[in-house]
């Protein structure tokens, strides 16, 4: 695939669309439903401070029919001299969404998977990533509610900045041993009680920073919004 370098690592870890997406990406989520603990998570100590504030965001969440969010996308890595910033922007609604970054149309309804390479006119399509098959995904219909499955949390307190309060929490993999990253941070809005920033800290050293700039709710789409129009492009690659 002929995609650029930060976006391949956004495809990687984005609030993804599994791992070719969130991203998150920041990049890459909106999942409405709780998940299911397995007995074996239930014994993991969970901070009930960070529980509560994630329980407020994920119900909250959970009454936006659609999402959209302008974001900018950081990686960082000291050791290998990289410090790259992509602004973005992804909308979302149920299992499907539109991510559009460094040049990139990535459209997924839930069954086919579009990516539009603009400087080459040039659209792949694959049958949709299945988040279930890839456990290190972040995607977008995953970050709202990824807590609920697979981590522990603890709380960090608050910061105030610029007259804006944000909630620090941190999770941490339960298995991690099967996972690339080693923690995950997210600042909350305290009293919007959205996401105001997620990092991602890699065990390779990557740092991947997602700012989201503005967050707009329930905006009457409707599926189509999420199909590529293949007579847009002039080369199709179909990969299924």
């Amino acid at each position: 695939m002929k995609c650029a370098t930060l976006t391949t690592r956004l495809c990687t870890y984005l609030w993804e669309g599994s791992k070719r997406l969130p991203l998150l990406i920041m990049l890459i989520g909106f999942a409405f439903c709780h998940a299911q603990q397995t007995p074996d998570e239930q014994e993991v100590p969970k901070d009930p401070e960070a529980k509560k504030i994630l329980d407020e965001l994920s119900a909250k969440t959970k009454t936006y029919k659609s999402i959209r969010v302008e974001f900018s996308y950081n990686l960082y890595n000291k050791d290998e001299d990289i410090d790259e910033t992509q602004e973005g922007i992804v909308t979302m609604m149920g299992d499907k969404y539109k991510l559009e970054i460094a040049g990139q149309e990535i459209l997924n309804n839930g069954e086919t998977q579009w990516v539009y390479i603009k400087d080459d006119d040039e659209v792949q399509i694959d049958d949709a990533p299945d988040p279930s098959e890839d456990e290190d995904a972040i995607s977008p219909i995953k970050l709202f509610t990824i807590y609920e499955k697979g981590f522990k949390y603890k709380y960090f307190g608050e910061e105030t900045k610029n007259g804006k309060t944000t909630q620090i929490i941190k999770l941490y993999p339960i298995d991690a041993n099967k996972k690339s990253y080693h923690t995950i941070i997210l600042n909350v809005d305290k009293t919007k009680k959205q996401f105001d920033s997620i990092q991602v800290l890699s065990k390779d050293g990557n740092k991947y920073t997602y700012m989201l700039k503005k967050f707009e709710t329930n905006l009457g789409l409707n599926d189509s919004y999420f199909n590529f129009d293949t007579s847009k492009a002039g080369d199709v690659i179909d990969l299924r």
